[in-house]
């Protein structure tokens, strides 16, 4: 353990936090675009302890809370067939479609499993010859791998019963959107320690050749996060547009190249639907020709329209950076964790779950 409780030293934090209470007194926007982060920083009190000169936005760092409701109504639609076992990770049982979510749904009688691993998405289709197993693949680059192994492993396996809906999305390029928004006015991000270790730091460099902008690869331990943030805060101060990787002992620069790999066999880069943001170019993965007999859409020939939103819920607003939960008139009202609104508040890496937790 002497390796974990190094980077959550209460002398070693009580140093970084004097630190950043002698940094810059200029008026600096510091956006995380990881819900891990957006967690670990309310868990550990870390806005608590910045100068009030620093304000930390959460960003659309939680995959299934920029997951658009549309899919979810087309997930719902599938687990009412009769041929077909929905896969899913937790998370996903409670966000909330149009009429309906998972969880009602398995309690009206649809099979719904929750799996750990897209690969137990395996056992269940060999245990199951009969039906069609659905796995719900939703995640960034973190998991979007192991989809693209499991659709591997399936066909070496000879089983023509497994099945994927896709949702996964490529994080870089919605930060160009971000960044590029003027109403934000971000300084520089705290960015996605797992994410980076797949895809590495060099997909982050265009923030600093093309937008000026700094950002630290961090991770999610409290010595991680001060650390990091007194190094972005430390380049914004010096106009120093820089990449850095305070991260080190888990990414490297050009990422994992294994991973990178499988995604690319398996996968093609398309425009992607962010909820709350809209299309954005280039932002999502899609099986390519080779591997197309695994997509659920084309094999159950659905036509999928893409759409937003729930009534009233400020979701998109918050995912954009563009307000906190407790702006949202639903919040800890209507809107709980028990009564999910909109999937911020849904996810355990959501920024409305983190504040119905941890904000006083």
């Amino acid at each position: 353990m002497k390796f974990v409780d190094e980077f959550r030293s209460r002398d070693y934090s009580k140093l970084l936090v004097e630190t950043l209470q002698n940094s810059s007194r200029d008026k600096i926007n510091i956006m995380e675009v990881c819900g891990t982060h957006t967690m670990a920083i309310f868990r550990y009190g870390i806005r608590d302890v910045l100068p009030a000169n620093v304000t930390l936005i959460s960003g659309p760092g939680c995959p299934v809370c920029v997951t658009p409701q549309s899919y979810i109504d087309t997930a719902l639609d599938l687990s009412s067939r009769e041929d077909v076992i929905i896969a899913t990770f937790g998370d996903m049982m409670k966000v909330p479609g149009r009429k309906s979510s998972l969880l009602k749904k398995k309690a009206e009688g649809s099979d719904i499993r929750l799996v750990y691993s897209p690969m137990d998405c395996l056992t269940l289709a060999a245990d199951n010859p009969a039906k069609k197993i659905v796995f719900l693949a939703v995640g960034f680059e973190t998991t979007a791998p192991m989809t693209a192994v499991t659709a591997m492993e399936a066909r070496k396996n000879g089983l023509s019963n497994l099945f994927f809906f896709t949702a996964h999305k490529i994080v870089p390029p919605v930060m160009e959107a971000l960044v590029t928004d003027k109403e934000l006015n971000l300084d520089g991000f705290l960015l996605p320690g797992n994410v980076s270790a797949i895809i590495g730091t060099e997909p982050y460099e265009f923030l600093s050749k093309d937008f000026n902008i700094p950002g630290v690869v961090t991770g999610f331990e409290p010595v991680d996060i001060l650390q990091g943030l007194n190094t972005l805060i430390n380049l914004i101060s010096k106009k120093d547009c820089s990449i850095a990787n305070d991260y080190k002992r888990i990414v490297r620069t050009t990422g994992n190249s294994e991973a990178k790999e499988y995604m690319n066999k398996a996968f093609n880069v398309v425009d992607s639907n962010w909820r709350g943001i809209g299309k954005v170019p280039k932002s999502g993965l899609e099986f390519n020709r080779d591997f197309e007999e695994f997509d659920a859409l084309k094999h159950f020939k659905i036509s999928y329209e893409e759409y937003d939103g729930s009534s009233g819920c400020r979701c998109g607003e918050i995912l954009k950076g563009k307000m906190n939960p407790t702006q949202c008139s639903l919040f800890k009202q209507i809107c709980t964790p028990e009564n999910p609104i909109g999937s911020c508040m849904v996810s355990s890496e959501g920024t409305c779950a983190a504040y119905f937790r941890y904000y006083k």
